[in-house]
């Protein structure tokens, strides 16, 4: 079970029934001794998102001593978060009225991937609003679930150009031989891909069809929990998943871990 913390005091009932109405945008990350890689590009996120959906501000500062005081809370230093932005004063009926934000802070304990690589199968879809981490999951949820019926580990899906885009929660990354392969399309930039364009990893963006998967080696999914090699698209098999898996991973180790508790008070 999660634990859940709402403005920074532990839910109560009416909050939680409010923040499941199906209208917020989160972030995700994995905290270790305190502190998570990109933690100012996930407070960049949560507030773009809420000027976005709510034409409202938000204290990012506040928000990171919430993330803080839950971990604190729970006595724990190593977690996954969930930090939600929503609202209980939002009415769907008048979308326009200004609404106060809330903040949901969820902590669970550290997600990773699995070892076993991914198998993959490409879906046509095009998530809403793909540029937002928002709380609309449903098609992406039923998408894996009927790839894991035919036998699959996971989808990717593709847009009506037949360019593939992103997995259903991870941003696709592929290997040509040279360098990383990141897929253009409209997709969610994850803040592990955002932090992985900052090292050294030889890297580009192309338009990727599934009818190019020939030209590649290697694939990883990537996202807050980690990097997981890829075995297969459809009937494409890569020979250098694991490999490309761990020179991604390298060099995300290399990116520095800002902590919670801002130094500043």
């Amino acid at each position: 079970m999660n634990t859940l913390y709402c403005n920074g005091r532990p839910v109560a009932p009416d909050v939680l029934a409010t923040a499941l109405v199906n209208y917020g945008h989160f972030t995700s990350l994995q905290v270790r001794d305190g502190a998570a890689q990109g933690l100012e590009l996930h407070l960049q996120r949560l507030l773009r998102g809420t000027v976005e959906l709510f034409d409202a501000g938000l204290d990012v500062r506040q928000v990171r001593d919430w993330m803080a005081a839950a971990l604190d809370a729970e006595g724990v230093a190593d977690a996954s978060l969930r930090v939600t932005v929503f609202s209980r004063r939002f009415d769907a009926r008048k979308p326009l009225a200004p609404a106060e934000v809330d903040v949901l802070v969820a902590v669970s304990s550290l997600a990773r991937f699995p070892d076993a690589p991914l198998r993959v199968c490409v879906r046509p879809h095009q998530r809403a609003f793909a540029h937002l981490k928002h709380v609309g999951t449903f098609e992406l949820f039923q998408h894996r679930r009927q790839a894991m019926r035919e036998g699959h580990d996971d989808v990717v899906f593709s847009d009506a150009t037949g360019r593939l885009t992103e997995g259903s929660t991870w941003n696709l990354a592929l290997w040509d031989g040279r360098q990383v392969v990141w897929t253009k399309g409209e997709v969610l930039d994850g803040i592990t891909r955002q932090l992985l364009r900052k090292t050294g990893l030889a890297q580009v963006d192309a338009e990727v069809t599934a009818a190019d998967l020939s030209g590649f080696t290697g694939a990883v999914a990537v996202n807050a929990n980690g990097i997981r090699a890829i075995g297969n698209i459809d009937s494409h098999r890569f020979s250098n998943s694991d490999w490309l898996a761990r020179q991604v991973r390298q060099a995300l180790a290399g990116v520095e871990w800002q902590p919670l508790q801002d130094p500043a008070g």
